[in-house]
């Protein structure tokens, strides 16, 4: 299949991706560590002769190898990109046909829900970085938010977790997209009273991984924000 056969590409694109990443790292770290030559400039001194402290001969291959890792960090990056959109299109086909006729944008508001005890943390949000990417990254990379913030209360379980306004929910708990949004995101905030759930968002063009956990408040619902279904 063709899509299988695209997302093995893009896992395979992300790992040469890192690899190259963590070899620019190394080599930056290297020309500019305290003492060093720099990423660029002058390896002559102030009288205009060879630097004696540093080994020029290194410092130029390890500049130009830097600047062959950037031009392949680019061809890289703008392939993923080309897969990532190609990847975005099969998924929206099907949304596409289900929206046909639909009406407008609806919201779940989460603070109308049932109430329960549990406590968060605002430091369990992370962008999503692992250093092997797996079925589950590609997947969230080729997701498109269904759900955004539209109103979140100060003080509230959502606020405390680290959600924000206008983060975008690519997940929630269980929850993909798919039909019956409204339902599903009640039932899940509902089933997963006192518990950790794990919410995929994209926030200022990156995904970041929260855990927010429904719960009684001072005020109302289970975490006192608003989904605007997109």
């Amino acid at each position: 299949m063709v899509g299988t056969d695209l997302k093995a590409e893009t896992m395979k694109l992300m790992e040469k991706r890192t690899a190259v990443e963590a070899e620019m790292n190394v080599i930056i770290e290297r020309l500019t560590q305290p003492g060093g030559p720099g990423l660029s400039g002058n390896l002559v001194d102030s009288e205009g002769f060879p630097r004696t402290d540093i080994d020029i001969p290194v410092v130029r291959a390890e500049r130009r190898r830097l600047s062959e890792l950037r031009n392949d960090h680019k061809e890289i990056t703008d392939k993923l990109n080309e897969n990532i959109q190609v990847l975005h299109s099969a998924r929206l086909a099907p949304r596409s046909a289900l929206a046909k006729g639909s009406g407008d944008a609806v919201g779940l508001d989460l603070r109308n829900t049932s109430h329960v005890d549990a406590t968060g943390s605002e430091s369990s949000c992370n962008i999503i970085q692992r250093d092997t990417p797996s079925d589950m990254d590609v997947d969230v990379i080729v997701s498109r938010p269904f759900a955004v913030v539209d109103e979140i209360a100060d003080g509230s379980p959502a606020a405390e977790d680290g959600l924000q306004l206008g983060d975008q929910i690519v997940k929630f708990g269980n929850v993909e997209s798919g039909d019956d949004l409204l339902q599903r995101l009640s039932s899940e905030a509902q089933a997963s009273q006192g518990h950790a759930l794990t919410l995929v968002a994209m926030r200022q063009g990156a995904f970041i991984n929260l855990t927010v956990t429904p719960r009684t408040w001072h005020g109302r619902g289970l975490l006192g924000c608003h989904f605007r279904i997109l």
